[in-house]
């Protein structure tokens, strides 16, 4: 028997990190200054410019920045209404900082929080509402801040996966009340872990500061009850240089994004997700939803189909949070789009370092075993 063919091999995602990080973060490692100082108040300043906001306060994960956002913006009781269909730590903050998570649907086509179940939600009790720009496309945030106009009501964006998304021709970190990123190794750039809030808020950006760092308003005088959520020189120093060819890496995801999307738009049995009106993604994920009723496979048999083809994907996200275990007593109803988009959503390779001729490969696959599978072909998997 002759040497089988050798399959192509393409990672989700893979972390692009050079030589200058790497000189960047041994440099502090020599100094000895490793907690946080003068480098993450430069990033900090760094990254303020970048956005476009009067305040940049770097933390220790995007996690960490949700929890201050709350925890400076909510009171025990408060209702927050987010979206189901996000990561937990959208959630699970929220009632860490004593606030009762009110679950919202998406929007079937743009996936973000659905502009209908405010309306629906929204009651003397709410005191929060927390937008996910999910995989990089922006919510309505428009239409967002009109229900919300005159009530006493906080705006909180989630935009983990959106660093460097823009909406109505304005970076998303520019709107009110305050907006939490992440620096996971995901997303558009990294610090290892790590994360930033910024606001145009005086006192939202005091209280933040006071809360991440127990509370310290000067050398052991604490002023409330705070963590130790701070950043560290060592990540800092790689995110400023991670900053600094930030605009290189979202145009990589920009020209992958666009052959992706030239490459399945006549398939029948894949659907992209829409861009909200006035949103210029940046494109940190790749999903699309397969059209599971017209195929003879489960949405998970054709994930293992793709990596028997040497493709590595994974699933944003594979159940709704509302159906966690961990939130069963703030279940109240089924929500319909985002169950379905569970069920059949599948993230595809990205990250800048994705050749043309590897996306090709990705694109002819799916759009082969697609063709496969469907119901006519008759080919069903074990």
């Amino acid at each position: 028997m002759g040497a089988s063919m050798s399959i192509k091999k393409i990672p989700i995602t893979q972390v692009l990190i050079g030589d200058e990080e790497i000189k960047a973060c041994t440099e502090v490692l020599r100094s000895g200054k490793l907690r946080e100082g003068e480098k993450t108040r430069e990033f900090e300043q760094a990254f303020r410019m970048n956005v476009g906001t009067k305040h940049a306060i770097a933390t220790s994960s995007g996690t960490s920045a949700l929890h201050l956002a709350y925890l400076a913006m909510i009171k025990p009781g408060d209702e927050v209404l987010l979206p189901t269909f996000t990561f937990i730590a959208t959630a699970s903050m929220v009632v860490m900082a004593g606030g009762i998570p009110v679950f919202c649907d998406v929007d079937p086509e743009t996936w973000t929080l659905d502009p209908a179940e405010i309306e629906k939600k929204l009651t003397d009790k709410t005191r929060a509402i927390v937008g996910v720009h999910l995989f990089g496309n922006a919510c309505d945030i428009a239409r967002i801040e009109r229900q919300v106009a005159g009530k006493n009501v906080k705006l909180i964006w989630d935009a983990a996966q959106s660093l460097g998304t823009r909406y109505q021709a304005k970076d998303v970190g520019q709107f009110p009340d305050a907006v939490c990123y992440s620096f996971y190794p995901t997303k558009n750039m990294t610090t290892g872990e790590g994360g930033m809030i910024t606001t145009n808020n005086d006192d939202i950006a005091a209280k933040v500061r006071l809360l991440k760092s127990h509370g310290e308003s000067g050398k052991y005088v604490h002023t409330m009850i705070g963590f130790n959520y701070r950043m560290t020189e060592m990540e800092a120093a790689l995110g400023l240089f991670q900053l600094s060819r930030l605009d290189d890496f979202l145009v990589a995801r920009k020209k992958i994004a666009a052959q992706y999307e030239e490459g399945f738009k006549n398939n029948p049995f894949v659907k992209m997700q829409r861009k909200t009106p006035g949103s210029e993604p940046s494109y940190n994920y790749f999903s699309i939803l397969l059209q599971i009723e017209k195929m003879s496979v489960t949405r998970d048999q054709f994930v293992s189909a793709l990596e028997k083809e040497g493709i590595q994907c994974a699933v944003y996200y594979p159940q709704p949070l509302d159906e966690q275990p961990c939130f069963a007593a703030y279940r109240n109803e089924t929500l319909p789009n985002s169950k379905k988009l569970s069920s059949q959503i599948l993230a595809l390779p990205m990250y800048p370092l994705l050749s043309g001729e590897d996306v090709q490969y990705v694109i002819d696959t799916v759009n082969r075993l697609t063709r496969q599978f469907s119901h006519t072909s008759k080919v069903v998997l074990s």
